[in-house]
């Protein structure tokens, strides 16, 4: 097996859900960066990009694990036939998974691609991925992997920081004037569609938690709805959201990002992420 369909058609629960994790916080962290230099206040400003910079962080730690696990599967196959990444590239590194993948191989949820629009609609984001990161990394650092638990560990305590300023801004702009309160609203309509896929377990969520490595993402979404619920109600924001405004069906939930079915926003993210590294292979900083 290749290097490359270890990577991009892999079988194996413990890479999916690795890169799974790695590519939710990439892509949020690259989304977060965006507002570096435009935030509302420069304390604001400097906040979302420290959360950024976590984000990547934390990809980092995933994406190495994950480039780990890839080379150290090669080292024991003896035959195979070259690959591109093999006969071009080396080694896989953290920098190969991030640049050069492309948008179906990425297996970030659909909610982290969506794109900012404005304050409140990014706090409303950040908010309700964190709650979700909270509680999974609470679970994840319990994982017989010892590799993985260990990163949850070590980013949980990040998290429970970007859960806490979420929570704050929602409660800030939800309470606050009649245009930040119509903004949050807003920004629900816009957003709670792609929620249910955090509690949706994929084909390799479910392997790797027979294993012993994953989490049962189903068993997620009760604390994380008492969460939302909680901080909503002091935000004076409805929930649950249903659709036409506050009236009728509950929303209909996106799905389809875990597994490389992703909306049109990723593409011009990867766009914008990846152009160096594929303009001029190889290059580093």
């Amino acid at each position: 097996m290749s290097r490359e369909k270890l990577i991009n058609q892999s079988t194996d629960a413990l890479i999916n859900c690795t890169l799974h994790l790695a590519d939710d916080a990439l892509i949020l962290g690259h989304r977060n960066s965006e507002w570096c230099g435009h935030g509302p206040v420069l304390e604001q400003d400097i906040a979302i990009t420290n959360i950024s910079l976590d984000l990547i962080g934390q990809a980092r730690n995933f994406y190495q694990y994950v480039a780990r696990q890839i080379n150290d599967f090669q080292k024991t196959e003896s035959s195979q036939a070259p690959s591109r990444l093999e006969s071009g590239l080396g080694e896989v590194t953290e920098d190969i998974l991030a640049y050069l993948r492309d948008n179906r191989e990425f297996k970030n949820c659909l909610l982290v691609e969506q794109p900012n629009g404005d304050w409140a609609k990014t706090i409303l984001r950040q908010f309700l991925f964190s709650a979700y990161q909270f509680y999974l990394y609470q679970e994840l650092q319990y994982s017989k992997d010892e590799q993985l638990a260990a990163i949850a560990e070590k980013s949980l305590k990040e998290v429970t920081y970007h859960l806490r300023w979420g929570s704050e801004w929602v409660i800030r702009l939800g309470d606050g004037t009649d245009e930040s309160h119509q903004r949050m609203l807003k920004a629900i309509e816009e957003l709670w569609m792609y929620t249910g896929e955090l509690f949706t377990a994929t084909a390799y969520e479910s392997q790797a938690v027979a294993e012993g490595s994953g989490v049962d993402v189903r068993l997620l979404k009760a604390p994380w709805e008492e969460k939302i619920e909680e901080i909503f109600s002091e935000a004076t924001l409805p929930y649950p959201p249903l659709s036409g405004g506050g009236k009728g069906e509950a929303v209909f939930q996106q799905t389809g990002g875990k597994e490389g079915k992703h909306t049109e926003h990723l593409g011009y993210i990867l766009a914008e992420l990846q152009f160096m590294q594929r303009a001029y292979p190889g290059s580093e900083w």
